[in-house]
């Protein structure tokens, strides 16, 4: 009962977390496009979060990060800390909104399978490999170039960008698993230690803060810090310790779906067919991933009691 509990508690964190992605997407391109620099987004984002875990967290923070050890909070915050938004931010520059809500996430369950195959012995049913191939190709007609007037040259390396920045959200999400971190100890080592070079950052770094107005300032450190920098890292973490990583990163594929529909409501923007199509096989292939069965599970004789993952979902990295 606690076991399926925490699973429907899991499956709703995820879904939570896709629209909080959602709207980070969009809300950091239009400022983008308006006042703030890459780096102002980042600062908003850890000054918001750090305010909302410092409340929590401002007597048990640094015993928790002495408990997981320095080293290995480091790790995380430079996987999830500071250098991750401002890559995709910076790569929101380059490329626009759609591609960054598809790129990260396509990036994320590519490398997380990629990294669960090379750190388990357990093989991948072909069910679940058939998943990933099709989510990968939906998202790749995605972001097609066909429906984008942007000089090439540029949104390929804003791509690359998002490409990077999924692959370390990724390994921080297989860290998470292998070293079985608590989401508050994860949250708060990544936010914390983001924080400290933040008046570096502000000093020496281009911004754009003179420029924007209070209302937009105030409105980024709710999305990007309050929602994407610390409820979103929460999240996250919640569903990777109760699913895996190889599943949480499934709920990813959603997020260019909510992204699309939010862009239209806000930017005007317009998904073309070849678009639609994508988010067609996207789901397609997120179905597959989600149910399939992994081959040593789908080998052995049943015995009335499921893995901790539940529900055929493998428990990676453990």
């Amino acid at each position: 009962m606690a076991r399926d509990r925490n699973t429907r508690l899991a499956i709703i964190a995820g879904l939570a977390m896709i629209g909080i992605y959602a709207v980070q997407f969009v809300a950091a391109r239009f400022s983008l496009r308006e006042h703030l620099t890459s780096t102002d987004l980042a600062t908003l984002r850890f000054v918001g979060a750090g305010m909302v875990l410092l409340t929590i967290t401002c007597r048990s923070g640094v015993a928790t990060m002495q408990m997981l050890g320095w080293k290995r909070a480091l790790a995380l915050a430079a996987l999830a800390g500071l250098p991750y938004p401002i890559i995709i931010n910076w790569g929101l520059t380059y490329a626009p909104a759609a591609h960054g809500a598809a790129l990260c996430p396509a990036s994320i369950v590519f490398f997380s399978y990629l990294l669960s195959q090379i750190a388990t012995t357990d093989q991948a049913s072909r069910q679940r490999t058939i998943g990933i191939v099709a989510i990968i190709a939906g998202l790749m007609l995605f972001i097609s170039p066909a429906d984008t007037g942007l000089g090439m040259t540029d949104v390929f390396f804003g791509d690359l960008l998002f490409i990077g920045s999924g692959a370390m959200f990724a390994s921080y999400a297989v860290l998470v698993r292998r070293w079985r971190v608590d989401p508050v100890t994860a949250t708060a080592s990544v936010v914390l230690l983001s924080c400290l070079p933040l008046p570096l950052v502000y000093l020496f770094a281009p911004t754009g803060l003179h420029a924007a107005p209070a209302a937009e300032i105030a409105s980024q450190i709710v999305i990007q810090g309050f929602l994407a920098g610390a409820a979103a890292m929460f999240l996250y973490t919640f569903v990777v310790r109760q699913l895996g990583s190889q599943t949480a990163s499934l709920f990813m594929p959603c997020v260019p779906i909510v992204t699309v529909i939010v862009g239209m409501a806000v930017l005007g923007e317009t998904p073309t067919s070849a678009q639609l199509a994508a988010i067609a096989i996207m789901a397609a292939g997120m179905a597959l991933s989600a149910f399939a069965k992994p081959m040593a599970e789908a080998a052995r004789p049943r015995t009335g009691q499921s893995r901790p993952g539940g529900h055929g979902v493998p428990e990676t990295l453990d």
